[in-house]
């Protein structure tokens, strides 16, 4: 029998890195005589899954071991696979479940009321027939929101956080982000031929639902102009600015980025769809509607590039590389230790274990005073003296 056994699974979208992250608590485990198993599909796989039926365990439960995982770093996405699933907030039960009781509750938004049933006596009824003893959860806010949830319950959860927007509380890094930054830079840089050869204004939209790290960042290395969800710009403002620009650069053009949920006064994203499973639905393009304020406004032609999922597709960087292993390694050290409840995070520029952060919180945003120019539209350049490594504290 083992000493362990430490179920780990991937929620939310998938980005460069995860792989890593497994691969490495796989080795460990194999070092100190603990045995991993995969949970495919999120937190799907704890509530649709049925351990009676062979086919259905094949389907969300998968052993791990060092030959089936000796590759997987090398390339992106998930070897788990995954799913936006909320056990506290199902919409719909699974068929598996049909004719049992859960507790549900009644929500309402924006006028319509829906019913959600709760499914954590289900989770935490099949970690115990898998026998675990510790589950890693890696994922953003969402997915870390139900591992505190599950922690709570007294079942023990190690977690790591990923996300390109990397706005996880309590660090100040997630997996993710400085592959997305790289891939989000190169493409700019790229693209510059093009709006240049035409003399255009090129507006690039980039992940960001309620926090503007990814924008920032991006700018902050491509010396452009951003707007970010933590401060409603004024649009003629920022049209003057990038008029400016385009009239100063002698080739003849101006560049933007924006954050998927940049905002300006008096104007908000429009959303699409169906909300997910923790409430959040798409939203449109804000790059295309300031394309036609811009168009209305001045009559300059306008080069609209949304980079979003290709900046979460394939290999991760160095960095992405080397925090997912180290997380992964903190991961085991703390399982060892007997610790739960923590998440593996970056504090101050070291690495360090803290609590997973409470969801009532939402999402870590930028520091508007420190780290954005609220009249330029640029990321704040100045007074980085003595800053960890990604110029935020946790």
């Amino acid at each position: 029998m083992p000493a362990k056994r430490i179920g780990i699974l991937t929620g939310g979208g998938d980005v460069p890195g995860l792989n890593s992250v497994i691969k490495t608590v796989v080795y460990r485990g194999s070092e100190i005589d603990c045995e991993v198993i995969g949970i495919r599909r999120g937190w799907e796989g704890l509530t649709h899954v049925n351990l009676d039926d062979p086919a259905s365990r094949a389907r969300y439960v998968l052993p791990l071991n060092r030959e089936n995982t000796r590759t997987i770093d090398r390339t992106g996405g998930t070897y788990l696979h995954s799913s936006r699933t909320n056990p506290a907030k199902m919409k719909v039960l699974p068929p598996v479940v049909k004719g049992v009781e859960f507790p549900k509750t009644e929500v309402t938004k924006k006028g319509v009321t829906s019913v959600v049933y709760d499914m954590t006596g289900r989770v935490l009824k099949n970690v115990e027939t898998l026998g675990l003893d510790y589950l890693i959860a890696i994922g953003g806010d969402d997915t870390l929101s139900y591992a505190a949830r599950l922690d709570s319950e007294g079942f023990k959860v190690i977690a790591i956080p990923k996300t390109m927007d990397n706005d996880v509380r309590n660090t100040e890094y997630c997996i993710g982000f400085s592959t997305a930054i790289t891939r989000a830079t190169e493409a700019i840089e790229r693209q510059r031929t093009t709006v240049g050869s035409h003399e255009r204004i090129g507006i690039f939209r980039i992940f960001g639902r309620d926090a503007g790290y990814t924008a920032l960042y991006t700018a902050y290395v491509t010396s452009m102009r951003c707007c970010i969800p933590e401060y409603k710009f004024n649009l003629q403002h920022l049209i003057e600015l990038l008029i400016t620009d385009k009239q100063y650069n002698p080739s003849n053009y101006a560049l933007i980025i924006l954050s998927e949920g940049a905002e300006w006064e008096g104007y908000q994203v429009k959303e699409v769809g169906e909300a997910d499973a923790f409430g959040h639905k798409k939203k449109m393009n804000v790059g295309e509607d300031l394309a036609e304020e811009i168009k209305r406004s001045t009559g300059e032609e306008t080069i609209v590039s949304d980079l979003t999922y290709d900046l979460r597709s394939g290999s991760p960087d160095f960095v992405d590389k080397m925090v997912a292993s180290t997380f992964a390694s903190m991961a085991m050290d703390c399982i060892q230790q007997g610790q739960h409840g923590v998440m593996m995070a970056i504090s101050h520029g070291c690495y360090a274990a803290v609590p997973i952060p409470d969801p009532k919180l939402g999402s870590r945003r930028v520091d508007l005073e420190t780290m954005y120019n609220t009249r330029r539209y640029r990321p704040n350049y100045a007074n980085k003296l003595g800053l960890p490594i990604f110029l935020t504290r946790a």
